[in-house]
């Protein structure tokens, strides 16, 4: 109990809750992208493309984001890069796809916006491959 209640923290524990955001948000972002990776073809058709660069470039970027950059950051690899691409897709998400939508809806955008954020500020942490690779 009365570790709940202090105040201190540990190295280790700050390390522990970069990997735990790292792979939670990596991770669950990856589940977004992995269906759009799949089924190219059936998403580009319906895809918004709302910064007009047409359904094929918006949907290839938003794969991107979410699939492969998701994975950077499960892995810890170029994990600061890895983050800008997501930021860049929720806010594009927030302000443009969903800007006339009530806050319920853009609730999951704004979440992962500022877990990113959190670890593009942050950094990967000792354990990831960027950790191993700055030894």
């Amino acid at each position: 109990m009365s570790k709940l209640l202090s105040t201190r923290f540990s190295n280790g524990a700050v390390h522990l809750s970069q990997l735990l955001l790292r792979l939670c948000f990596g991770g669950f972002i990856m589940t977004h992208g992995w269906p759009k990776l799949m089924n190219f073809s059936e998403y580009v058709k319906k895809f918004p493309d709302p910064i007009g660069l047409g359904q094929n470039v918006a949907l290839g970027l938003t794969i991107f984001a979410e699939f492969f950059c998701g994975a950077f950051l499960v892995l810890g690899l170029l994990t600061r890069w890895a983050t800008v691409p997501l930021i860049i897709l929720m806010l594009v998400i927030i302000f443009v796809i969903h800007s006339a939508d009530p806050l319920g809806k853009k609730e999951m955008a704004y979440m992962y916006l500022f877990a990113f954020i959190a670890i593009l500020i942050t950094g990967p942490g000792k354990y990831s491959v960027d950790g191993a690779i700055g030894k």
